[in-house]
């Protein structure tokens, strides 16, 4: 017997917010029946997961124990920092290192932690 991902969920304070912030990330539009004010809204990405963001009333107080790491499609590691870092993402740590390797990591506008790794094109 197996399961598979349906939903990654993230808490925050204001979903319709967060997920516009996520809809740049990844390219994806919010639900067609979600609204501001909702208190869960999902974006549903290629693979079929869903990130569903909903409404919890304490705040973020320490280091996610769960994050995701992105991979940019058509751009550097380094392009794609600059770019969500643009949209409203903090610089949280950066790992990269000097041979070309390592990562970055992100916070969203609501201080969730997430990470960009080198393309596949980098790691060719």
């Amino acid at each position: 017997m197996t399961a598979y991902v349906d939903n990654i969920t993230v808490d925050c304070a204001d979903p319709w917010q967060l997920a516009q912030f996520w809809t740049q990330v990844t390219g994806r539009p919010v639900g067609e029946d979600d609204k501001q004010g909702d208190e869960e809204i999902g974006i549903t990405l290629d693979s079929g997961v869903t990130l569903l963001f909903i409404a919890v009333p304490e705040p973020k107080t320490s280091k996610n124990r769960l994050h995701v790491c992105l991979k940019p499609d058509d751009a550097t590691r380094d392009e794609e920092v600059e770019r969500l870092l643009k949209a409203g993402a903090t610089l949280h740590s950066d790992h990269r290192r000097e041979d070309g390797g390592g990562w970055v990591v992100l916070q969203d506008p609501e201080g969730n932690e997430f990470c960009v790794q080198r393309s596949v094109a980098e790691m060719a």
